[in-house]
């Protein structure tokens, strides 16, 4: 059964999320790569007000395609997580409660979630432009001078999305690899 859920992400909704769930999520995520993250992260060790209040919030991995006459934004798929371990525990630590991507994460980045509860979001790679479909309105709202990786504020209708890491730290690349495992 698909779970519908909206943003901003409380502890009670985060806590029903369980790995391998099925996700149509809709209201407002952010944008953000490898450069806003370190944007943000420097900010926080400067002691600086982030352009984005990260409490309950959800961040997409994803640097937008311009969009084309007639659309709201281009292609939007995710991009590799990985490049956002440094400075995701940091995010997690001051309100950030989901983020959208793909790939395996960092146990420090497992560890965070599971101590601020927190879930991780697959969306399927090579599908930005069906994802896109989803996305009903986009601007930017900091750091513009990053062109596509700059912070995007996106309003979304039933994003369909997988749990892959969830509150408690059960991991779908781990789990999944089990249950196929033949030896």
């Amino acid at each position: 059964m698909v779970k519908r859920i909206t943003t901003p992400l409380t502890d009670e909704v985060v806590l029903s999320l369980k790995s391998g769930d099925e996700v149509l999520l809709s209201g407002v995520i952010y944008t953000g790569r490898d450069a806003a993250h370190k944007r943000l992260f420097e900010m926080i060790s400067r002691g600086e007000k982030l352009p984005v209040d990260l409490q309950g919030q959800v961040i997409y991995y994803v640097g937008p395609c311009p969009p084309k006459p007639g659309q709201v934004i281009g292609s939007a798929g995710p991009t590799t997580s990985g490049r956002m371990d440094p400075y995701t525990p940091t995010l997690i630590e001051h309100g950030l409660k989901g983020m959208i991507g793909k790939g395996l994460r960092k146990p420090q980045v497992i560890e965070a979630m599971k101590k601020h509860k927190a879930v991780y979001f697959l969306a399927i790679g090579g599908l930005g432009a069906l994802l896109a479909k989803r996305i009903k309105k986009a601007e930017v709202i900091a750091f513009p001078d990053l062109g596509p990786e700059a912070i995007y504020r996106l309003e979304v209708e039933d994003f369909p999305l997988i749990v892959g890491i969830d509150a408690n730290g059960n991991d779908l690349y781990v789990e999944g690899v089990k249950k196929y495992r033949v030896l």
